[in-house]
């Protein structure tokens, strides 16, 4: 088979699922994982620590109240992780540290920290790695620097530090390399196995000892819980738009219809629309979710998995195969595009996660290799330009019910391929190439900046 594009490895299963808290992967999630390193990056100079300062820039500064991206800075640097942080008690920490003026080292010490003039938004300075950048500062009492570094968020709450590369630097040799859908169809061919089984292999490689199949279990399960959640509360949204819940009337509204045996083919539709809301109303109100592969696009993948379950007869192999599958797809995608609302726009958020769940759907259902490739394409193809316009910064307008159309474009997807015989002409690998070169030449007020489309024109209506 062709050599891959090039030596970093397949991605790793978390870096395309993991359990954080919303409103945004990659202003949230990456910022609060970013700022938890930082500190332990310090540790061996906490009795000099005086003063910390987290700088936020680019698409960070410009987003960053309505994605909470303060509220995350500084919750990372108080020793919170986003993935067994409870939600609720957040805003209670967040409220001690700002009415106290002080900040908790590890080592116990206590330092004057003021949110207002600690944590900075600077809507300026670029860096031409990544939008989603930061810089965190440690400061004697002299106000010497004792320790700065730049961190860039790069999607999905996946965050590198300047001057490291992208990959796994030192990781266990994996069993299957690709780089690209060619390379990956061209490696289940000859070997027989499925894309699922491809990335469980490496998995295990990954993580030896590990069972790696509860993990893929505990995703699943967390994403079931999200929905859940989010079908039982109602209320208004915070931060100003006056959005309401709307996924538990909704869900009622259902029942009470399926109750008078209303048969509509509308209804498992209306349910999988159900589904993606609840979860990212869950999202915008700060919720816990599963980032898939990001915060903005966390409610694609529970939605079609939770359909394939209550409707499709799934049982745990299948969910198993759905989300190995996403997450080799979603690897793809993340090498050689984006899942970066900042870098490409919504087509590699909503866009990614739909090729994920087509994917995930169409290997859970049988589908050939061939098949949950094409099903991959097409999601991915009927999603190209889309922007990332979030109004007042907020993660809900248009986010929110984007999920639910891209749920169903996903199943949709998934049903034209399975129609097949996984011959087509536009191969996954031509659309991917497809959203790089988009993403590259939409305009940066498009791509998560809050500065045009509906996040201009909305607000000024």
């Amino acid at each position: 088979m062709p050599a891959a594009a090039d030596d970093r490895p397949p991605a790793a299963f978390d870096e395309l699922f993991k359990i954080g808290i919303g409103p945004s992967s990659s202003h949230t999630v990456g910022p609060m994982r970013a700022a938890l390193s930082f500190m332990r990056h310090l540790e061996s100079r906490l009795p000099d620590v005086a003063r910390i300062t987290a700088t936020a820039f680019g698409s960070l500064a410009w987003t960053g109240k309505g994605h909470a991206t303060d509220r995350a800075l500084i919750l990372g640097l108080a020793g919170f992780r986003p993935d067994d942080i409870d939600p609720d008690l957040a805003d209670e920490k967040l409220g001690d540290i700002a009415s106290m003026r002080e900040l908790a080292l590890p080592d116990g010490r206590r330092i004057v920290f003021d949110p207002d003039r600690d944590v900075v938004f600077d809507c300026v300075a670029t860096f031409e790695r990544h939008p989603n950048a930061m810089r965190f500062a440690a400061h004697d009492v002299s106000g010497a620097e004792i320790l700065s570094e730049i961190w860039y968020s790069v999607g999905g709450g996946f965050v590198l530090r300047e001057g490291e590369p992208e990959g796994e630097p030192g990781a266990a040799p994996l069993p299957w390399r690709y780089g690209t859908a060619a390379e990956l169809l061209a490696l289940s061919a000859a070997t027989g196995r499925s894309f699922a089984d491809i990335a469980l292999d490496n998995e295990r490689a990954r993580k030896p000892g590990e069972d790696c199949l509860a993990v893929v279990d505990r995703i699943a399960e967390a994403m079931f819980a999200c929905i859940d959640r989010g079908l039982e509360r109602d209320g208004e949204l915070a931060g100003g738009l006056g959005v309401r819940r709307r996924a538990r009337q909704l869900h009622e509204r259902i029942q009470a219809r399926e109750a008078g045996n209303d048969r509509s083919p509308m209804v498992m539709m209306d349910y999988v629309s159900c589904f993606a809301i609840a979860v990212n109303e869950e999202n915008a109100a700060g919720g816990r979710v599963v980032t898939a592969p990001t915060n903005g696009a966390a409610g694609v993948v529970p939605a079609v998995l939770r359909y394939y379950h209550d409707f499709c007869g799934g049982e745990r192999d299948g969910i198993r195969r759905f989300l190995l599958t996403a997450a080799a797809i979603g690897g793809l995608i993340k090498r050689n595009a984006s899942i970066s609302g900042a870098e490409v726009g919504c087509q590699g958020e909503v866009g990614s996660a739909a090729a994920m769940a087509a994917a995930g759907l169409c290997a859970a259902l049988g589908g050939s290799p061939a098949q949950v490739e094409n099903a991959a394409e097409i999601a991915i193809e009927h999603h190209l330009g889309m922007t990332c316009d979030p109004v007042g910064g907020l993660v809900q307008i248009p986010c929110i019910e984007r999920n639910a159309f891209g749920a169903i474009k996903a199943i949709n997807a998934a049903s034209l391929a399975l129609a097949g015989d996984g011959r087509h002409v536009v191969s996954l690998d031509a659309a991917l190439e497809t959203m790089r070169q988009t993403g590259l030449d939409m305009q940066s007020k498009y791509k998560e900046t809050s500065l045009g489309g509906l996040a201009v024109n909305v607000t000024a209506c």
